[in-house]
């Protein structure tokens, strides 16, 4: 596996070594002695898996208490992936990254805590898998407004956006709750 670097330094992408021939393709997606020695040495508690159609956009989620840290890829389709640093000392604290992640490129990504996370689905549909550091505990879920203009996050969307009542009472990010 290989570490790419995105403009968020706590945040990045995995590059795994895919084996394949005429039969098809192998490849590790967690190992957890490769994930140590590229600084991801947290449990993994949950994995998830949602399925979505297109123009569907989840986030911008994260939990206040019981952060998740987040093991992210996609199995069918692709999006288009966005975590925002949302910890006050931090001083990428407000800004955002974007990463395209697909059944084809393999790529998966690294969302530590601290960071709200979301997603558009820009295939007619995607299958999203990933693993969570904590367990998911609704109570403690916010949601930061996927269209907040003081985050500004170009979503590359190629049409209206799906929602969910959650995303759609987001708060805006001066309205939200940080981490320290």
């Amino acid at each position: 596996m290989k570490m790419l670097p995105t403009v968020l330094p706590d945040v990045f992408m995995i590059e795994p070594k895919v084996f394949g021939d005429a039969r098809g393709f192998f490849f590790e997606s967690h190992n957890q002695r490769v994930m140590a020695s590229l600084g991801i040495t947290a449990e993994f508690v949950q994995d998830n898996h949602s399925r979505s159609a297109k123009n569907v956009l989840r986030g911008l989620h994260y939990q206040i208490k019981q952060p998740q840290g987040k093991l992210v890829r996609v199995i069918a389709g692709e999006v288009f992936d966005v975590a925002v640093d949302i910890r006050r000392s931090s001083p990428t604290f407000g800004r955002w990254v974007g990463m395209t992640l697909s059944a084809e490129n393999r790529l998966i990504a690294w969302i530590p805590p601290g960071f709200a996370h979301g997603f558009v689905v820009r295939s007619d549909y995607a299958e999203f898998l990933y693993k969570t550091t904590d367990f998911w505990a609704p109570e403690h879920e916010r949601t930061i407004l996927w269209n907040d203009p003081a985050l500004g996050i170009d979503w590359q969307l190629s049409g209206e956006p799906l929602l969910s009542a959650k995303d759609q009472r987001g708060v805006r990010l001066a309205q939200a709750e940080w981490f320290p």
